[in-house]
């Protein structure tokens, strides 16, 4: 594999996997309006699915974050433990970001819990 093919494959992937994932949320879209179109038209009553709260959402990205960050830590710790090669950890330290991020967010989800027990 040449340096040529590689820089194609990345700039294809760079640019395919977005547009991949918009392709999909639209199809996703567009199902679920043509199912409850139809339901409609034969007379179903359709449930609505409750919107997350601030709070809700804002733990679970809290939660997902964290668990990332960690995860991504742990992976390099263990990769740089079995390895024999101390400086791999270098790049578990890239897991911090997502890691005091998950943080933030956690911090904002008290801050509106808090918020609402006084209102």
């Amino acid at each position: 594999m040449g340096p040529e093919l590689i820089g194609l494959v990345a700039v294809v992937l760079t640019c395919g996997i977005p547009v991949a994932g918009f392709y999909t949320y639209y199809r996703v879209r567009k199902l679920r309006s043509e199912e409850r179109l139809a339901a409609l038209e034969h007379g179903t009553s359709i449930p609505v699915e409750p919107e997350l709260s601030q709070f809700a959402r804002s733990r679970r990205a809290g939660i997902l974050l964290v668990s990332g960050g960690l995860g991504f830590i742990i992976m390099f710790a263990l990769i740089a433990r079995f390895s024999g090669e101390p400086e791999t950890m270098v790049a578990g330290s890239f897991g911090v970001l997502p890691l005091a991020i998950g943080l933030g967010y956690f911090v904002d989800a008290a801050l509106i819990r808090r918020d609402l027990k006084t209102a």
